[in-house]
């Protein structure tokens, strides 16, 4: 039964569970998994349109462009999505977090140098039809059909939407490369649960090398290590963090470490708790050559840094430096 435009208002967002296997179920549909922030946009019969994040942050003010294409959608309708930004051919969320802050004139003028996207993946009502209760299969094609009934066009798009498994798959080979991070996978049958959590999601991962130029913990106890690589100049640079390491690999790697030098790549350079944080680690700076493998997901920013931590996986006493990609270099 459809409600007034003063009676509804945007839905906790549905979550998705990480699972280890990337094959498709059967009777589920797979999407990309977009490296952006996750939307929920809304327009009401009286006008008012609203863009939320996850967490319920407004994301309007900040992305005006935004604001405008959600103000093309019919009345009483709401749409999850995802925020993106594209630069070079990838996916740049560090031009989101630099523009999420932004408001007025300055906001305005990063719409046109750095352009947002909406995504769209899921139609959550409809002209004042709630559909939250219908098949996702059924949410989708009615997402579909409003696409082509309101010629949405840039900034928004239909996010790509597959029953096959060979296409799913060919997606994690092909899309990576531009900064997707893997795939969505949604109930054909299920119905949208706010704030539940009944799809899955899988992120594709690689394994590749670095090498650990410093620590947090202690060298006897090590708890995360701070990887580098060397780039084409010959300079040692900050790449990345680990997760919490294993007791094997913290044994592993405490048999390698020795305390660096005066001369270390890194003397007097600072490093942040995470991506986008200004909190300060206390790390010990250690000699620059035992060399870890990783496995890592493909989100990365400008500088070609890891922007996830990355999780060792085994210390390559049969490699040196040398064996190493050149920073910047994709995996």
């Amino acid at each position: 039964m459809s409600a007034s435009s003063s009676t509804w208002a945007l839905p906790d967002p549905m979550r998705a569970v990480p699972v280890n296997n990337p094959a498709l179920p059967a009777g589920w549909a797979a999407q990309p998994k977009w490296d952006g922030y996750r939307a929920l946009a809304g327009r009401w019969a009286d006008g008012r349109v609203a863009v939320r994040s996850r967490n319920g942050s407004d994301l309007a003010r900040a992305f005006p462009e935004i604001e405008e294409a959600v103000r093309r959608l019919p009345d009483d309708t709401a749409i999850d999505c995802e925020l993106i930004v594209w630069e070079a051919g990838r996916l740049a969320f560090e031009r989101l977090q630099q523009r999420i802050h932004r408001r007025g004139a300055v906001a305005a003028r990063a719409a046109v140098e750095f352009p947002a996207h909406l995504v769209a993946f899921d139609l959550l009502r409809l002209n004042g039809s709630d559909l939250t209760g219908r098949a996702f299969a059924e949410r989708y094609g009615a997402l579909e059909a409003l696409f082509l009934e309101e010629g949405l066009v840039a900034p928004w798009s239909l996010c790509p939407t597959t029953t096959d498994p060979k296409q799913a798959a060919g997606w994690l080979a092909d899309y990576t490369a531009v900064g997707i991070e893997g795939l969505v996978f949604r109930p054909l049958a299920g119905r949208y649960v706010p704030g539940g959590r009944g799809w899955t999601k899988y992120k594709a991962r690689h394994t590749t090398e670095a090498i650990v130029g410093a620590v947090t913990g202690s060298l006897r106890a090590p708890t995360t290590a701070l990887l580098g690589r060397y780039d084409d100049r010959g300079r040692m640079r900050y790449t990345g963090r680990t997760t919490t390491l294993g007791a094997a690999v913290r044994h592993a790697l405490a048999d390698q470490l020795h305390a660096g030098e005066a001369g270390h790549p890194w003397t007097g350079r600072t490093f942040s708790v995470g991506w986008g944080s200004r909190e300060q680690l206390s790390v010990h700076l250690v000699v620059p050559e035992a060399v870890a493998e990783v496995a890592v997901d493909v989100a990365r920013d400008q500088a070609g840094r890891w922007r996830h931590p990355v999780r060792l996986t085994r210390i390559r006493i049969d490699r040196t430096s040398d064996d190493v990609p050149l920073f910047g270099t994709a995996p």
